[in-house]
């Protein structure tokens, strides 16, 4: 009897036969290689790193405790939505990088080059400033380590990962990404101990950070405005803050081309994925909140130090504080293997990213190439290349070219989720069209359509929002890293359209990639027999 693994490699070669049978632009070859196991941990790999453990300290010190925990925790709900519209598509449907390839095949042509290129930009360029935050990390301990020489071995780490296999990379990531879950569990009991007095000074401070009568309380508090309008400003400080740093169900769905099992895999994954997130950044906005005061001296200059290594994390801070010597050093390391763990993720989102695009023929034919093992080779090396500008850090204004690229992809993320949402509702009035019933379906998304629209109104509408202080201040380069993803993405699409004259999807035209279909069935019935 073949084992599944065997068997995930024989059903993806028939799958690019089939796929050539239909003239589709390239093949599939790629492997299911990447377990329950796997899949469960990857969508928290990709999104908890230093936002979560360092950078969240910027929100709480523009808008508070009180601000920062609601912020985070509606934006929980936004992520819901937009994960149970994704699980829907992509439980049927679990092909490589597929919300992209959807957005071409339920909307338009251009629709899809223009998500596709947004998508792998945005993942791209995360890369080098994950290598960089490594560097940052390790001079908490020690500046003699040369920087270039951390950049190489970061870069050669990430291209072993991602080269040798699959299983490889699900394999590293699980247990770094279960590094990310102790370490986050662990902030929240250190939280919970040490406001009941469990530290060195047996200071039972509670919640007195949260209370407006004491130097450092004002849950919710002051953003450059006075009274109402500045709390106001705080709130929304802390929900864009929210709305880039939460995501998770695009990285699980990036996994369904090589998941093992996808239609019972696939579920389990996104069903989990929100409750996670959500203990983790609800919980985790809740007790920076609570650790460390908003207006904190030491919280402030580490925010706006130019270098912002572990010692800009209010858990550290709070440490310091309370006098615990070594647990600091924990922290960071634990924090370490996160940021890496992020960068990892990066490299290969963007590669299945890029995958996707040179299937649908919208990225060179050569990408298609994978190695026997079933990785996508030349997406990885372009996506490694691109990861060199990492190297920036040796010069002195590393750390502004660096943040260029950052605040230039800000907008990105939001613009994906929104590209998810509208491929949905297309999705849905296609299924409706053809007269297919959602109850068939391997997963039927709750709230539908309603929390679809509220979730594409409320990423279109951030998306737009993020930039405002400009308005209040005008300030012509701040502008254009605000807003120039948003004027890219449409010209990129309206490029594509006039150049090769696509048409809109017609919804009683829209074919549900039934071959693909046909053979992830066929595989899911021989993996069932082969685990009998």
């Amino acid at each position: 009897m073949a084992t599944p693994v065997e068997l995930g490699q024989k059903f993806e070669h028939e799958e690019g036969r089939t796929n050539s049978s239909l003239s589709l632009k390239q093949t599939d070859h790629t492997h299911r290689r990447l377990k329950n196991r796997h899949i469960q941990l990857i969508g928290i790999g990709g999104v908890v790193g230093t936002a979560l453990f360092v950078q969240i300290g910027a929100a709480l010190a523009k808008g508070g405790p009180a601000s920062l925990f609601v912020a985070f925790t509606l934006w929980c709900f936004v992520i819901l939505a937009i994960t149970e519209c994704t699980a829907e598509m992509v439980t049927w449907i679990p092909i490589s990088s597929p919300f992209l390839r959807f957005a071409d095949h339920f909307v338009d042509e251009a629709f899809g080059f223009a998500a596709g290129i947004n998508f792998f930009f945005f993942q791209a360029v995360q890369v080098p400033f994950e290598v960089t935050a490594v560097n940052l990390l390790i001079q908490f301990w020690t500046e003699k380590i040369p920087v270039w020489a951390i950049i190489l071995i970061v870069l050669t780490l990430y291209l072993i990962i991602n080269v040798f296999a699959v299983s490889s990379y699900g394999e590293t990531e699980y247990w770094l990404a279960l590094g990310k879950a102790i370490l986050a569990v662990g902030l929240i009991a250190f939280t919970f101990v040490t406001m009941l007095g469990g530290n060195p000074k047996h200071d039972r401070y509670g919640f007195r950070n949260w209370d407006p009568s004491s130097v450092s309380g004002a849950p919710f508090a002051e953003y450059t405005k006075d009274g109402s309008l500045g709390r106001f400003l705080g709130f929304l400080a802390c929900l864009i803050s929210a709305s880039y740093t939460i995501a998770g169900p695009e990285y699980v769905s990036m996994t369904a081309g090589e998941a093992m099992s996808p239609r019972k895999t696939m579920p389990r994954a996104f069903s989990s994925v929100f409750w996670r997130l959500t203990f983790f950044f609800s919980i985790g906005a809740l007790c920076v909140g609570i650790v460390v005061p908003y207006n904190d001296p030491n919280l402030i200059g580490a925010i706006n130090s130019p270098a912002q290594n572990a010692g800009a994390s209010p858990y550290v801070l709070a440490m310091e504080r309370l006098g615990i010597p070594v647990l600091p050093h924990i922290v960071n390391a634990l924090i370490l293997t996160a940021v890496f763990s992020a960068g990892n993720s990066y490299v290969f989102i963007a590669s299945r990213t890029l995958f996707g695009l040179a299937l649908e023929g919208k990225a060179p034919k050569q990408l298609t190439y994978c190695t026997k093992h079933g990785v996508p080779i030349y997406c990885v090396f372009l996506v490694l290349g691109i990861s060199c500008l990492s190297f920036l850090e040796l010069g002195n204004a590393s750390e502004v070219v660096l943040s260029w690229f950052i605040n230039l992809v800000t907008a990105s993320q939001l613009l994906n989720f929104a590209v998810i949402c509208f491929t949905y509702l297309r999705f849905r009035d296609a299924l409706k069209a053809q007269g297919i019933s959602r109850d068939s379906l391997p997963y039927k998304a709750r709230w539908q359509p309603y929390a679809t629209w509220i979730a594409l109104f409320l990423t279109l509408l951030m998306a737009f929002v993020d930039g405002y202080p400009v308005f209040v201040n005008w300030n012509v380069t701040t502008f254009l890293f605000s807003y120039t993803m948003i004027g890219v993405t449409p010209v990129l699409f309206l490029c594509w359209k006039l150049y090769h004259k696509t048409k809109w999807r017609s919804l009683k035209e829209i074919d549900f990639f039934s071959a693909e279909r046909q053979v992830i069935d066929e595989y899911e019935r021989s993996f069932a027999i082969s685990k009998n």
